[in-house]
């Protein structure tokens, strides 16, 4: 016969193992929600949309449009205010970076859908046979582009410019649940470690630098302009190849 002291522990155990399953009957719900509308997303393409979706996702057809924010930066600062800004947008990027690609990604270790070990890669559709690393949770595009968007935010309240790199980070995004490589969860969550960083880097900066929000930005149009014109851009390549 079991003594009072055994038998209160297996009862434990019992409640550990039954909340247990109900977090991992939970987790499958929010996977399975997440992979539906993945699949509804990434199911949605055509020929112009895959050539336009595999540029814009490109980081470094981004360069322009990050001297311009560069320029405004200058155009609002002071030389050494404007440096140290610059500096400050680096390290948030490559603190979002690191959080997102080098830790929880290989904590988690969740597969990309279009990773050919993951069951539902036939489901999912590739583009141009591009199908990213092994691993993709959280998105490290998602960090890098809210991070940004956010940080401009804390330094440029409420303005045009904010809200329009707002709208690029999301689309941005857009591609890469188009192109297969992340489940919106991934995005969602790459997002809040951008968020993180923003708004830790924010901090220090302000406090080492005393800068306070620019109500006004001054040429921030300009950032603006070279987004349009390299979107542009990439729809007249697009239209050339499915015409071609």
């Amino acid at each position: 016969m079991l003594n009072p002291d055994w038998s209160m522990v297996n009862g434990q155990w019992s409640i550990v193992n039954s909340q247990w399953s109900m977090v991992n009957g939970q987790w499958s719900m929010v996977n399975d929600i997440d992979t539906d509308l993945l699949l509804w997303l990434n199911g949605a393409h055509n020929a112009f949309f895959d050539s336009f979706m595999i540029l814009f996702t490109d980081k470094w057809m981004w360069v322009l449009m990050y001297l311009a924010l560069a320029y405004v930066i200058f155009k609002n600062m002071k030389p050494k205010q404007a440096v140290a800004c610059i500096v400050a947008i680096f390290f948030m990027i490559a603190l979002a970076d690191q959080l997102s690609s080098t830790i929880i990604r290989q904590l988690v270790c969740r597969l990309r859908p279009a990773n050919v070990d993951n069951p539902i890669s036939d489901l999912v559709h590739i583009v141009d046979g591009y199908r990213g690393g092994r691993y993709g949770f959280p998105s490290s595009h998602a960090a890098n582009s809210f991070g940004l968007a956010f940080f401009l935010f804390y330094l440029f309240r409420s303005q045009p410019l904010t809200l329009f790199v707002m709208g690029w980070a999301i689309l941005n995004c857009y591609t890469r649940i188009y192109l297969g490589v992340h489940y919106p969860g991934d995005i969602l969550c790459g997002a809040l470690v951008g968020l993180f960083s923003a708004t830790l880097v924010w901090f220090i900066y302000k406090k080492l630098t005393h800068q306070t929000p620019i109500k006004e930005a001054k040429h921030g149009w300009v950032p603006m302009v070279a987004c349009l014109l390299i979107v542009a851009g990439i729809s007249l390549y697009a239209c050339y190849t499915i015409n071609t």
